[in-house]
């Protein structure tokens, strides 16, 4: 009789171990669902969409800059107005677009830079490659836009900057 009570017990352990399980897990399953925020996203009502995948050989001598940390270069093709490619930190690399995220599309629009900072021509407003924020927003700008981020991969000696 010992044997059969000890087989019943255990069966009851194993459900109630998987009855508990269960029911963590569903728990967790649904506080991620409905216990996050649901932020809205502003989107950059200045800039369209634009898919592109570009290739660039780090060994070609027009990337020089890229090189080292803190180096940047301006790259036409692909974006809306081109790409800021920054080296972060000796092997790391960020791509930007080239435009100023707040303000429309316009001549003066497509930024430079000048060290770790892009500037627009435009208003002189300043980023930063490392970040993509706005370091000096104008007061009556309440949501000023970030810079727009591309995808970089690196394999070898060749980024690969895509959207």
């Amino acid at each position: 009789m010992n044997a059969i009570c000890t087989k019943t017990n255990i069966k009851d352990k194993e459900l109630s171990v998987f009855g508990k399980t269960f029911f963590f897990i569903f728990t967790l399953l649904l506080l991620a669902l409905y216990g996050c925020g649901k932020d809205k996203i502003d989107r950059n009502p200045y800039f369209s969409s634009v898919n592109f995948n570009i290739n660039l050989n780090l060994n070609l001598p027009s990337y020089d800059n890229l090189r080292y940390a803190g180096g940047g270069a301006s790259i036409s093709q692909g974006g809306i107005s081109g790409i800021l490619v920054f080296n972060l930190n000796g092997n790391d690399f960020l791509a930007w677009e080239a435009s100023c995220p707040n303000h429309v599309i316009k001549e003066c629009s497509r930024l430079s830079i000048t060290g770790v900072l892009a500037e627009c021509s435009c208003e002189g407003f300043e980023y930063s490659l490392a970040t993509g924020q706005l370091l000096n927003p104008e007061e009556n700008n309440q949501t000023p836009y970030p810079m727009l981020f591309y995808n970089v991969r690196r394999s070898g000696n060749t980024l690969i900057i895509s959207n």
